[in-house]
């Protein structure tokens, strides 16, 4: 992958950082902030990202499709059909609860799939500015840096997202021995680059929303790292499936899947 070749995908994701999400960070309206569900934030800034990036990523890719986080809450059907030709998964504003409390870390992040594969990946900061990417055999970049998964002597800290994290799942991750449980940074397209920089060995998600997952899985991967179900089989875009362990090698993943149990 080119670093000097100029990116749309990119060049779409800084505008709308500097456009729509810099400018209204910690300049929230109460009427900027709304539930969605129970427990399930959005604001008037990840509507308006995702509707710049809509018809822009289109364009991009003559007849591909849009999926969007915000568009799923009103139509949740968009996911059934995510195997299937060229679509741009979006999320546009990853860490909104973040965002409303006036914290880092944020991101941005698109991914493009082909027949339910993911061919590449973009996670924006859209506050610091700094650019974490990939394309499906060309490697993971850090801006125009090349980026390999830090070595490590193995498992020593992971991240394990509890809140939808089944209890008698928690009492695994318990008796995870010699292992510091670090509670994540409530922002996936944070936590994956900080993985592969080496900032924690593991991740063990249990919800698998694709916009959240499919950027950040083929960021690592092309790291060196491995994201995979907790049975061992390949991560997808359109699973739904609950359970997705992510490590920094084979060895770690390995060693986490041991600790996990999985048979």
């Amino acid at each position: 992958m080119s670093a000097t070749r100029p990116d749309p995908v990119a060049e779409l994701l800084r505008h709308a950082a500097t456009t729509y999400i810099a400018p209204r960070f910690r300049h929230l309206a109460d009427d900027d902030v709304m539930q969605k569900a129970p427990g399930e934030w959005v604001t008037t800034v990840d509507r308006e990202v995702e509707a710049f990036l809509t018809p822009e990523l289109r364009a991009l890719v003559p007849g591909s499709r849009v999926v969007g986080e915000e568009q799923c809450a009103e139509t949740p059907e968009l996911l059934d059909q995510l195997d299937e030709g060229q679509v741009w998964l979006v999320d546009p504003l990853d860490g909104t609860f973040n965002f409303i409390s006036g914290r880092e870390p944020l991101s941005s992040m698109v991914a493009l799939l082909e027949d339910g594969v993911a061919v590449g990946a973009w996670m924006l900061d859209p506050i610091g500015g700094v650019l974490h990417h990939a394309r499906r055999g060309q490697g993971a970049w850090r801006e125009d840096q090349r980026l390999r998964a830090a070595p490590g002597p193995g498992l020593r800290r992971a991240v394990v997202k509890t809140r939808f994290l089944p209890q008698d799942h928690q009492v695994r991750v318990a008796t995870w021995q010699g292992v510091e449980i670090l509670p994540g940074l409530n922002c996936a397209g944070a936590e994956y680059p900080a993985l592969a920089e080496g900032a924690f060995d593991a991740t063990l998600y249990w919800r698998k929303l694709a916009w959240d997952h499919a950027p950040g899985t083929l960021f690592v991967t092309e790291a060196g790292g491995v994201a995979a179900r907790l049975d061992g089989t390949p991560y997808r875009a359109g699973d739904r499936q609950p359970g997705l362990l992510v490590a920094r090698s084979r060895e770690v993943w390995d060693e986490a899947a041991a600790a996990w149990k999985v048979e």
